[in-house]
C-alpha cells in the first residue's frame, strides 16, 4: 500500500450510535493491504479492536466477506473511538491527508515539509458559541468577531499540519470549514474540545478552554507544546491597529514565540508594504485569563480591529486571512527551529 501521510489533527467525537451520529464522509478511510484482518488493520491505525470491532463491522458490512474477512485494495471506514483522539487519514489516491473540519473544498492538506515534526500546537479562537464577540455591519450585513478568528485559526491549523505538526483545535465548528467569503455567516454551534457545549457565562467559557488545554498538556507532557490564541480586537471605529501579540511575563518560551512571530510580521511588512512602518508590538499581558492560567508557553494574537474600516480590509479579505495564517506559521517554524 502506498504511504499514507499521517499528519495529525486531533478531533474527539462523543457518540452512542456511531453510524447514526456521523455521516461516513466525516470518517477516516484506510485501504486494506494483503494479509490484513480487521484486528490487524485496526491496531495499525491505533484503534483498540477489542472495543471497536463491532463498530468497524457496522460501518463496512457491505465490504466484509463471510462476516469477518477484508478485501485487499478496498477502502474501509474507521470507527471513531469515543475515549481517545485519533488522526483523520486520507486514502492512498491522494498526496496528502483529508481533514473534514476544513470543509469539503479545503479538506486536503498537502505535505510541505517536516519542519514541525514533533511539535504539538493547541489553537484557540476567541469567543464562539453563545458569544459572537463584537458585531459590526459590512455592506448591510452583520459580521462577528468569532467567525473571523475561527477562519484564521483553521487556516493556521492547516498550515501547521502541512509542516508536520500535531494540532488540537480547541474551539471548533464541524460545519463551517475554511470560507472564502468576505461576510462570514454568523452561527452559534461552536463547541470546545472534546465536544463541550460552550456556556453563556464568560468566566465559565474561559475556564472551560483552560481546562481543555491543560488536560491535554499534561497528557502530552515531555513533548514540545505551544498554545496560539487568535482574537479579533474591538476598539473605536477610528483606531487602526497592526497585528500585535501578548505573552506571559514570566514565560521565556512564550516571549520568544511572540517575538519570533512579531519579527516575521516586521519582515513581511518591509517586503510587501515598504512605504509603511509596521507598528505591531509584542508584550506581556499576564492579567488575561487565558494567558495567566494555561500551562503551555503561548502567544495571544490580535489580528485587527473589526470596527475599523482599514482593519476590516485585512480581516474580511480571505486572501489576507490566508496571509495572516502563513505569516504566523513562518514565525512558529522559526521559533521551533531556534529552540
Amino acid at each position: 500500500m502506498a504511504l499514507i501521510m499521517r499528519f495529525y489533527l486531533f478531533l474527539l467525537f462523543t457518540t452512542i450510535a456511531l453510524t447514526a451520529t456521523y455521516g461516513q464522509d466525516s470518517l477516516a478511510i484506510v485501504v486494506a493491504e494483503k494479509g490484513d484482518g480487521i484486528f490487524s488493520l485496526l491496531r495499525k491505525q491505533g484503534i483498540d479492536p477489542s472495543q471497536h470491532y463491532q463498530d468497524f463491522l457496522a460501518l463496512n458490512k457491505e465490504n466484509i466477506r463471510e462476516g469477518k474477512h477484508l478485501y485487499e485494495g478496498v477502502r474501509y471506514y474507521l470507527p471513531v473511538p469515543t475515549d481517545s483522539v485519533v488522526p483523520v487519514i486520507s486514502d492512498t489516491e491522494e498526496e496528502g491527508t483529508r481533514y473534514p473540519i476544513f470543509g469539503e473544498e479545503a479538506s486536503l492538506v498537502h505535505p510541505k515539509s517536516t519542519r514541525l515534526d514533533g511539535a504539538i500546537y493547541y489553537l484557540i479562537s476567541g469567543h464562539g458559541g453563545p458569544d459572537p464577540g463584537a458585531v459590526e455591519t459590512y455592506k448591510n450585513v452583520t459580521i462577528a468577531e468569532d467567525e473571523y478568528a475561527y477562519d484564521v485559526t483553521l487556516r493556521l491549523a492547516k498550515e501547521l499540519l502541512s509542516h508536520g505538526a500535531k494540532v488540537y483545535i480547541i474551539v471548533r465548528d464541524s460545519d463551517d470549514g475554511i470560507r472564502n467569503e468576505k461576510a462570514l455567516e454568523i452561527d452559534r454551534d461552536e463547541v470546545v474540545f472534546p465536544e463541550q457545549k460552550i456556556p453563556l457565562n464568560q468566566v465559565a467559557r474561559l475556564k472551560q478552554r483552560v481546562t481543555a488545554v491543560n488536560k491535554l498538556y499534561l497528557e502530552n507532557k515531555g513533548s514540545y507544546q505551544r498554545l496560539l490564541v487568535t482574537h479579533v480586537d474591538s476598539r473605536g471605529k477610528g483606531q487602526n491597529i497592526d497585528v500585535f501579540f501578548y505573552h506571559h511575563e514570566k514565560s521565556k518560551n512564550g516571549k520568544r514565540l511572540a517575538e519570533n512571530i512579531h519579527n516575521t510580521f516586521t519582515k513581511k511588512y518591509k517586503e510587501y508594504q515598504p512605504n509603511r512602518k509596521y507598528t505591531g508590538t509584542f508584550s506581556d499581558r499576564s492579567n488575561l485569563y487565558l494567558v495567566k492560567n494555561t500551562l503551555p508557553a503561548m502567544t495571544y494574537i490580535e489580528i485587527g480591529n473589526i470596527k475599523n474600516k482599514k482593519d476590516q480590509r485585512r480581516i474580511l479579505d480571505p486572501d489576507n486571512r490566508q496571509a495572516l495564517a502563513k505569516w504566523i506559521t513562518e514565525g512558529v517554524v522559526s521559533d521551533f527551529e531556534s529552540q
